[in-house]
């Protein structure tokens, strides 16, 4: 008899988790706690979502051009160097970047947008430009050998096979930013943080919860929809998932 396997065991685990994870929110009364906050709730998820979708798609639509950019053979000997600003980016805290962007920009959705963008780019450009360089050296020679064009060889070639690689960059890049969204509020930029930090502030946990739980279900939603996004759009060939 085949014992079970582990992947079995917590497929059957997972629904009584949650079973008991319900059982327990509804115990101890938080449920009836968040809905008090609903309209705030509804209200704050969409200026949240507003600033997640405004800055994650600039950091995209920067981003992955500038890691092709990098992975271009011209730029070589510079790569490195210019990936190492990149990294020195990421090392400042998220909250001392949206601070000083604060003092250039004001407060509101300006400068909130620039500090989320910042904390969001570093992911896209590095998985672009490695999920470029990792693109077999024998798939671009043989396209050239057919008469392939530069531009062509980018297109056909080096970006369908980079793509399963720069979707996980975009879906880290864009579960920091929900995660780090709830920052916002301290400059003026909405958000559920406000709910998170007023709860923190008045010890309210009812409050608290009511900005915690959708942020953290949005992360997941984002995340799960960036994931199927990963699985349906990168052609099966190229797609270790499919």
């Amino acid at each position: 008899m085949n014992k079970p396997t582990l992947a079995s065991r917590t497929g059957r685990i997972w629904p009584w988790a949650l079973i008991g994870l319900g059982i327990l929110i509804g115990v101890s009364g938080l449920i009836e706690q968040m809905a008090y906050y609903w309209e705030d709730i509804v209200y704050l998820t969409e200026q949240h979502i507003i600033l997640v979708l405004a800055s994650g798609g600039a950091a995209i639509c920067v981003g992955v051009p500038i890691g092709v950019w990098l992975s271009r053979p011209s730029m070589a000997k510079a790569a490195e160097t210019i990936m190492q600003v990149f990294n020195i980016g990421t090392t400042i805290p998220t909250l001392a970047v949206i601070a000083l962007s604060m003092t250039l920009l004001g407060i509101g959705f300006a400068p909130a947008f620039f500090g989320l963008f910042v904390a969001s780019l570093l992911p896209i450009v590095r998985n672009t430009y490695a999920g470029l360089l990792a693109v077999p050296a024998h798939l671009k020679e043989a396209a050239h050998g057919m008469g392939m064009t530069s531009a062509q060889i980018l297109f056909n070639i080096e970006l369908p096979n980079a793509l399963f690689v720069i979707f996980s960059g975009i879906r880290t890049a864009l579960a920091i930013n929900v995660g780090t969204t709830p920052l916002a509020f301290l400059i003026g930029g909405g958000g559920l943080g406000e709910l998170i930090f007023t709860g923190i502030d008045l010890m309210d946990t009812g409050m608290l919860l009511a900005g915690a739980v959708p942020t953290a279900a949005l992360a997941v939603l984002v995340d799960f929809l960036i994931g199927q996004a990963q699985l349906w759009l990168i052609p099966k060939g190229v797609n270790p998932l499919r």
